[in-house]
């Protein structure tokens, strides 16, 4: 016995297009919530997130190289409560070594309050030619200031 094949069953174009018009109809669509609009980054700054050594040390080869600091490159480091920023100089104390990490004095660690181990919000300004180190209990408190934590863990509201 020779079975007959069996015709396909494709639905027609005409029921398809009914068929979605008809969903269309029904449904109304879903509320969507206005975008946010955020701040472009500012231009001319590069961002890094770095960690102190054990020695001192910070090492961004992202953030060296785009202010164009080379091994050798002499720098002055001033410091502030949490904040290091290290500035080219031909007369800075400091010398850029070879593999590009800026070793900070143990006196401008102590007075920033930074210890081995402790990352740090590090921006670049090539314009300036300035690479600034933010412990980031001073990026903290630039957010809560900006309100941005709100009922923050040990927080009452």
């Amino acid at each position: 016995m020779t079975a007959r094949p069996l015709a396909p069953v494709i639905p027609s174009s005409a029921v398809l297009s009914g068929r979605q018009s008809a969903r269309a109809a029904g449904g109304r669509p879903l509320p969507l919530a206005a975008p946010v609009s955020v701040p472009a980054p500012p231009e001319g700054v590069v961002y890094g997130i770095g960690r102190i050594d054990a020695s001192g040390r910070i090492a961004d080869r992202a953030l060296t190289t785009a202010l164009g600091w080379c091994g050798g490159d002499r720098l002055t480091l001033t410091a502030d409560a949490g904040v290091i920023t290290a500035r080219r100089d031909p007369g800075g104390m400091i010398t850029l070594p070879g593999r590009a990490c800026i070793a900070i004095p143990a006196v401008l660690r102590r007075r920033c309050g930074l210890r081995p181990g402790d990352r740090v919000l590090l921006a670049a300004v090539p314009g300036e030619d300035t690479l600034t180190a933010y412990s980031l209990a001073v990026v903290d408190q630039a957010i809560r200031a900006h309100g941005s934590f709100p009922h923050a863990q040990g927080e009452k509201s």
